[in-house]
């Protein structure tokens, strides 16, 4: 099976010059198109001075106000469309969790050039039409399982569509359709294998699709290790298109970038000045084919850098390097900024650690304090306790080494964390509430 082939070459190996002369024309495009077809976009734009015809050279896009999550929110449900509903052909929306849902519409065209970015980079992640595909996302309102499903199909891919949950059966299905290919969370892709172990069940997986929240390396090592497949990354949000923006190709030396659809930026999250090629920020994206929910400068509070530099293996659009975390899940504690990822990437390096953890952060008196839950390999350390106080110690001495600030490590006996089917909810944010002491 040849895993290392192109979806449209002729489009992912333009050169620099020829993919930045089609992102003017297609940034010219879509600000006029806003300007003309989303009411909410002619204010902001009148607000700022910006007539669509002062958009000559792609560094204008600087004078574009930025667009939010909140800005969704507060026209909702459909106060940013750009087409009437009778063209519109689909609906997607965010759980809503922190609020209402941030609601999506496609044209039917939107839903072509999805299909076709999403095929893209599964072909660059190495799928191909003789794979059996298990989709292990939600299916329903989330963008996830259903994106995937029509770019795998596009590119003549067998998909299963069985959605997430029902783990046993996951594995059975797995083995008994001869599952090649999983696409799912990482976290859930783990406790797959979790199961299958506990089943006395041999899956034998060549290609993981991992998405929708963010893991390390380390985290994708301890998932090829328990699944035994190759693991790639694929980048996109809801607010955006789904999945489909970006995707790693078999070198795993950043995500490609879909820019013949996308233009990506880096801003300092603070100031909101653009960054230059290299510096490491905010990413901010402007959807420049989209009809239906046109995106004018999205702050995805994702932080990341980009790598203008053409990739090894041919294709020249634009990488990103793997998320460093959210501005917005960004913790600080006692004055010190503290990823999530930086804590995932230490417990990882750890014998007897599991890659099941929590972070829980609470206010003692006028103190932060931070207690990291972290799941042990083996429950019979936990009665020997000379052994389990010095690894205890090892985990603390780490932490405090990356952190820069104190915590508390607290080992528990396997499968004692929750696990989750959809994004792992890592970060338990006490401080505000009752529960803090």
């Amino acid at each position: 099976m040849n895993r290392n082939n192109f979806y449209q070459k002729d489009i992912e190996t333009l050169s620099r010059k020829d993919i930045d002369a089609l992102q003017l024309e297609r940034l010219k495009w879509v600000v006029s198109y806003c300007y003309e077809n989303v009411p909410y976009y002619r204010q902001k734009l009148d607000g700022a001075g910006v007539k669509p015809e002062k958009i000559r050279q792609l560094s204008d896009i600087q004078y574009i106000p930025f667009t939010t999550k909140e800005d969704i929110r507060d026209t909702y449900p459909f106060g940013l469309f750009a087409q009437p509903m009778k063209k519109i052909v689909r609906i997607h929306a965010s759980s809503g969790t922190t609020g209402k849902p941030t609601v999506v519409g496609y044209t039917r065209k939107d839903l072509d050039t999805w299909s076709d970015v999403v095929a893209r980079l599964c072909v660059a992640a190495g799928a191909t039409d003789e794979d059996i595909v298990q989709i292990s996302f939600g299916y329903g309102l989330f963008t996830g399982a259903l994106g995937l499903h029509y770019g795998l199909e596009k590119i003549g891919a067998t998909v299963i569509p069985i959605s997430s949950g029902n783990t046993e059966k996951q594995v059975m299905i797995m083995k008994d359709f001869g599952t090649t290919t999983l696409v799912s969370t990482p976290s859930y892709a783990l406790y797959i294998g979790e199961v299958a172990r506990e089943m006395g069940v041999d899956i034998h997986l060549q290609l993981g699709l991992l998405g929708s929240e963010g893991h390390t390396e380390e985290m994708r090592e301890e998932v090829e290790a328990a699944l035994g497949f190759f693991a790639t990354d694929n980048y996109g949000m809801s607010e955006l298109i789904g999945p489909g923006v970006s995707g790693e190709c078999r070198l795993r030396c950043g995500l490609h970038f879909a820019e013949d659809h996308f233009l990506p930026e880096i801003i300092d999250s603070k100031t909101g000045e653009r960054l230059e090629a290299g510096e490491t920020g905010e990413l901010v994206i402007t959807t420049l084919t989209k009809e239906g929910f046109p995106m004018l400068r999205y702050r995805t509070k994702d932080i990341t850098r980009l790598n203008y530099e053409p990739c090894a293996c041919g294709r020249t659009h634009v990488r990103m390097d793997k998320v460093k975390g959210r501005s917005d899940d960004m913790l600080k504690i006692r004055g010190v900024n503290v990823f999530p990822t930086q804590i995932e990437s230490v417990l990882m390096g750890i014998p007897h650690i599991g890659p099941h953890y929590q972070l829980i952060v609470t206010r003692e008196g006028y103190m932060d304090a931070l207690e990291v839950k972290v799941e042990l390999t083996d429950a019979d350390l936990l009665e020997h306790y000379p052994e389990l106080k010095a690894l205890q110690n090892d985990v603390h001495h780490r932490l405090k080494t990356v952190l820069g600030i104190e915590s508390k490590v607290s080992l528990v006996e396997p499968k004692f964390l929750e696990r989750f089917q959809g994004k792992a909810k890592r970060v338990v944010d006490l401080r505000n509430s009752k529960e803090a002491k």
